[in-house]
C-alpha cells in the first residue's frame, strides 16, 4: 500500500509524494486522514535545519505530529476500532523515508494505542488536541501561571486552561503587535508595559533562549520558571539574580495520553473550547506553499492541511 505524503528530503527542501507503508501488524490500524496540523516550533526546526540531534532525526522524513481522522482498516486485534475517529500523534509505517514525526500525509498505519479517540465536531480544530494536551502537562505538574510569556497558539491554550481549571485569569505577554488580539478573558501585552515584578509562575511559550534573564527579574522570590516551548539554542543565564530571586525552572516534557483523555473531558464539559486558534486552511495539494507560509507569515497563527481531496 502506498500513501501521499509530505517529505522533507532535507533543510528547506520540501516535496509531496508518494511513499510505500510497511505492512500493518495484527494490533495496527490504518487511518485515513481528514487534517493534520503544522507545528511553528519543531517543524519549523526541521524545516530549517537547526533542529538539535534528536532521537530519529536524518532525511529523507515525514514530518507532523497533529492529525485526525478516521480508522478504515485494522489487523485481527484492533477491528472493532474500525470506523473511529482519532488523533494520531506522528506515525513510523515508512519504508522510504523516517517517521519524524510521520503524521503529515494521506494513511497512516499506527498501533492501535496510538491513536486515541478524539470529538468528531471538533473537526479541523481537533488537530490541537496535542498543544492543548501539551500545555495542559505543563500546567498540570506545577503552580498554574499568574505569567505566560508568548500569544501563539501554545501562550493561548495555556491561559485558556489556567482558566478551565479554576485557576485566575493570567497576564500573557506579546511583543508582536499582530498578536495581541483574541484574548478570551485574560490580558495581553507588551512586555515593556508591564512593570510587576513579582510573578509566582511564569511559563515561556516563546521558544526565545535569550529571554530568561529578563524573566528571572520579574520573579517573586522563590518564584518558578517553566520552560513549555522547544529551545535550539543553550538557554543562558547570569547566576546572582537568580541566586537573589531563589529561582526555580522546570521542564514540561512532552504529553501523554492521560493529558489528551483530560483534554478531551475539558473539552466536553464546555470548560474550554478550541475555536479561534487555527488561522488557515490549505489543500494538501498546496503543502509546499503551506509549510513555508506557517513559518514566516506572521499573520498565520495555525496552518492545517485538508486531505479530504488527496489521492
Amino acid at each position: 500500500m502506498e500513501t501521499l505524503a509530505v517529505i522533507l528530503e532535507g533543510p528547506e527542501r520540501l516535496a509531496l509524494g508518494s511513499l510505500e507503508l510497511n505492512a500493518a501488524g495484527s494490533s495496527d490500524v490504518l487511518v485515513e486522514t481528514a487534517w493534520s496540523g503544522i507545528s511553528s516550533g519543531t517543524e519549523k526546526l526541521l524545516w530549517s535545519g537547526r533542529m538539535p540531534d534528536f532521537p530519529g532525526m536524518g532525511y529523507p522524513l515525514v514530518p507532523g505530529y497533529e492529525s485526525v481522522g478516521r480508522i478504515v482498516d485494522a489487523g485481527a486485534e484492533a477491528k472493532g476500532r474500525i470506523g473511529e475517529w482519532v488523533f494520531v500523534p506522528g506515525a513510523n509505517c515508512y519504508a522510504d523515508a523516517r517517521g519524524l514525526f510521520g503524521g503529515t500525509a494521506a494513511r497512516v498505519i499506527v498501533p492501535s494505542a496510538r491513536a486515541l479517540p478524539v470529538p468528531e465536531r471538533l473537526g479541523s480544530d481537533g488537530v490541537l488536541c496535542a498543544l492543548a494536551a501539551t500545555a495542559l502537562h505543563a500546567i498540570d505538574g506545577g503552580t498554574p501561571p499568574d505569567l505566560i510569556v508568548g500569544h501563539g497558539v501554545l501562550g493561548r491554550l495555556l491561559a485558556r486552561i489556567t482558566m478551565a481549571m479554576g485557576a485566575a485569569a493570567p497576564t500573557v505577554w506579546e511583543a508582536n503587535p499582530a498578536r495581541c488580539g483574541g484574548a478570551t478573558g485574560y490580558h495581553v501585552c507588551a512586555p515593556g508595559d508591564d512593570e510587576r515584578r513579582d510573578y509566582r509562575a511564569i511559563y515561556d511559550a516563546s521558544g526565545d533562549a535569550d529571554i530568561f534573564d529578563a524573566l528571572i527579574g520579574r520573579l517573586a522570590k522563590g518564584g518558578e520558571i517553566t520552560l513549555a516551548g522547544f529551545y535550539a539554542d543553550r538557554i543562558n543565564f547570569a547566576f546572582p539574580p537568580a541566586f537573589m530571586k531563589e529561582a526555580r525552572l522546570r521542564i514540561a516534557a512532552e504529553w501523554q495520553p492521560a493529558d489528551l483523555a483530560a483534554t478531551r473531558a475539558l473539552i466536553e464539559s464546555g470548560k474550554l473550547n478550541l475555536g479561534g486558534l487555527v488561522s488557515n486552511h490549505r489543500p494538501a495539494s498546496e503543502a509546499l506553499e503551506a509549510y513555508p507560509q506557517a513559518f514566516t507569515d506572521p499573520d498565520c497563527l495555525k496552518m492545517v492541511l485538508d486531505w479530504s481531496n488527496a489521492a
